[in-house]
């Protein structure tokens, strides 16, 4: 019996092209039914038993509408939503994680730079065709902290040695990774803050680490420091951090994430001198597609061969409940 799968694209539907191309061209027996939108994925997917879709666009009624369903293909790196689902035992759950490591890490560069140089400062002046200069700080030589050491960290970290940058990670799980000169363990977390120029927060969203980056972590930063978080918005006490900011306590924050998404338009951070606003774009890229396309081929070819504990970024193993 033919193989069918199901790519969900409802963000970007051009990049449907992309993927059914991919497919077809390293898997030509598989047939592919695309979809730009839940209700054209439910009226497509009775008989599919594989689902490619940034996992956040997977519903409760789509899992119900696949009776066969073996394997779901999350076309991000968070898989969190797909936790609270009630998928088969038997069903396999994957994640595109590690590709964005490219985009993640130069997003932290934009905020570090915009920190560092007080590009926010240049921009209004540009605004007012003020002509103004200012001694330029660099990031040679400066440490960065890297709370959650994993493969979007690892890009992050080589990139800063490029830059001269001392690295140091925060890790509960591990002691040593490409690209940085120490990582300490979670619970000198404070310590190592001290420490920080810059202070990059990229570790998951659990219970456990729900403001993990609380008032005292952000009353242990040095007063010229800076606090990027480009993971999950509830892992940073935002009412700590904009109390800080007001206080001057801190030298500034570049933040993708928030506890409310979209930021509503009252925060106070968007107002706020010291701080440098991204619309939650750090996974994004322009080649997101490709670089997703590049995962799920490789796990389809090993899916469909019956290798599936050799697939890639396996978060749900067959079993599971």
């Amino acid at each position: 019996m033919r193989a069918e799968i199901l790519v969900l694209e409802v963000e970007q539907p051009d990049d449907l092209a992309i993927y059914v191309r991919a497919i077809e061209q390293e898997c030509p027996d598989v047939l592919v039914r695309a979809a730009s939108s839940h209700d054209e994925a439910l009226r497509q997917c009775s008989s599919t038993s594989i689902v490619a879709a940034k996992a956040h666009d997977v519903s409760a009624a789509l899992i119900g509408a696949m009776p066969g369903l073996k394997w779901i293909q999350a076309l991000t790196t968070g898989t969190d939503h797909l936790a609270t689902l009630a998928l088969p035992a038997d069903c396999i759950v994957t994640s595109t994680r590690g590709m964005h490591g490219p985009q993640m890490a130069e997003l932290a560069f934009l905020h570090m730079l915009a920190s560092a140089r007080d590009f926010p400062r240049m921009y209004r002046n540009q605004q007012a065709a003020r002509w103004e200069r200012w001694p330029q700080r660099l990031l040679m030589g400066r440490t960065i902290v890297i709370v959650g050491v994993g493969a979007i960290s690892e890009a992050l970290a080589v990139r800063c040695k490029a830059f001269g940058m001392r690295v140091i990670g925060v890790s509960s799980h591990r002691s040593q990774a490409a690209g940085f000169d120490k990582i300490e363990p979670r619970d000198r977390l404070a310590s190592a803050a001290a420490q920080a120029d810059f202070l990059v927060v990229l570790a998951p969203y659990t219970q456990e680490n729900h403001h993990m980056i609380d008032a005292s972590i952000i009353g242990a930063l040095p007063p010229d420091a800076t606090l990027i978080n480009i993971a999950r918005g509830m892992v940073v006490d935002e009412q700590a951090l904009v109390a800080a900011l007001q206080e001057g306590r801190i030298r500034g924050a570049g933040l993708d994430v928030f506890e409310t998404e979209p930021l509503p338009r009252e925060s106070p951070l968007w107002r706020s001198n010291r701080v440098t606003i991204s619309p939650r774009i750090g996974g994004m890229s322009d080649i997101f597609a490709q670089q997703a396309a590049a995962i799920l081929v490789e796990n389809l070819t090993l899916f469909l061969a019956g290798s599936t504990g050799s697939m890639r970024n396996i978060v749900r193993a067959p079993g599971a409940m």
